[in-house]
């Protein structure tokens, strides 16, 4: 049932941003606009609230709230970052904004990009155990936790290996390829 929560969650963030753009630059109506999108981290309470029924219910924890973590951990840490995209992209399709920036390619600012990324992963990561390991000591049973100790290390080595673009890309900083010569 938690993992029908979380894909209720995943849609009803798509849903509560989209009508909050739509009300901004399609409507106008920049207050309700401005309403929605401050409801958007709601999603995240509703999962996280079903996350501890569930469990507290007795339920021994499995993949659904390892995932139910990462999830809100993701959404706290990028969510910010995923509103603003779209915002960009909405504003210039609808509202004849700018054409939304891209990250850049080469270079330091590349790997200061990867870095800022990188970052962010570090606080979905922290944010992510801080939850596990809170459900572990709510549960109290190392026995019907056991698959949340599993999504710690998961998790872990998932940022272990997030950290190798950002040590790549200052190491080895890409450059644009060089145009090659013709002769005449």
């Amino acid at each position: 049932m938690l993992l029908a929560v979380i894909v209720g969650c995943e849609i009803g963030f798509w849903v509560v941003l989209l009508a909050g753009l739509a009300a901004r630059y399609l409507l106008r109506w920049r207050r309700t606009s401005n309403v929605l999108l401050v409801c958007v981290p709601l999603v995240d309470l509703v999962l996280l609230a079903a996350s501890v029924i569930d469990l507290r219910g007795g339920t021994t924890a499995g993949f659904a709230h390892g995932l139910a973590a990462a999830y809100i951990g993701f959404s706290v840490a990028f969510g910010h970052s995923v509103i603003t995209w779209a915002d960009a992209r909405f504003a210039h399709r609808f509202a004849g904004g700018p054409v939304p920036p891209r990250p850049p390619k080469y270079g330091m600012a590349r790997a200061r990009y990867e870095w800022r990324e990188f970052g962010k992963a570090a606080i979905a990561w922290a944010v992510s155990c801080a939850l596990l390991l809170g459900a572990i000591a709510m549960v109290g049973d190392g026995d019907r936790t056991e698959a949340l100790n599993w999504w710690l290390v998961r998790l872990s080595v998932v940022l272990g290996i997030w950290s190798l673009w950002p040590i790549t890309y200052t190491i080895w900083p890409k450059r644009p390829k060089r145009p090659e010569h013709v002769e005449s």
